[in-house]
């Protein structure tokens, strides 16, 4: 590993530790040229499906993408970005364990909302409505129904 400060090729690793639920190791570096220290991270270099989109075009994952949404639909309600963070790696893991090489993005949004099920009811509503497009209030109505049957049922 190169020095980011001097460009010397010759660092020593001072500390290692696991984050992310152990998915990821933080080395702390110190270069023995110039005596700086700096932070690493590795992680395992699996590649994330291409996501199909409706129009049939493929683009490359982009947990941006899927943050950001999670975020405007969560938006003013008091879920901590440490649930957001859990919530985005679950749906990661879920891609990777999928094994499939193409996922379509329906199938991706679907994750989302599954995550903001558990997170938040009022989210949850907010990303379907605008995922599902719904038009009317009785779109609003069925997917609260569905919602509120499904609590129940989790609760027996």
């Amino acid at each position: 590993m190169r020095c980011p400060f001097c460009d010397a090729a010759d660092t020593r690793v001072v500390d290692t530790r696991t984050i992310n639920n152990g998915t990821e190791i933080r080395r702390r570096r110190e270069c023995i040229s110039c005596h700086q220290r700096f932070s690493t991270l590795e992680e395992a270099d699996i590649r994330m499906p291409l996501i199909v989109k409706a129009d049939g075009s493929r683009e490359p994952f982009n947990e941006n993408k899927i943050r950001v949404g999670m975020l405007r639909a969560l938006e003013k309600r008091p879920v901590g970005v440490d649930s957001i963070d859990r919530a985005v790696n679950a749906i990661k893991s879920r891609l990777r364990a999928s094994g499939e090489r193409e996922i379509k993005s329906r199938d991706l949004g679907g994750f989302v909302m599954d995550e903001l099920f558990r997170l938040d009811s009022v989210a949850y509503i907010r990303f379907a409505s605008v995922y599902l497009s719904f038009a009317t209030i009785q779109d609003f109505s069925r997917a609260i129904e569905a919602m509120e049957k499904n609590n129940k049922s989790e609760d027996c």
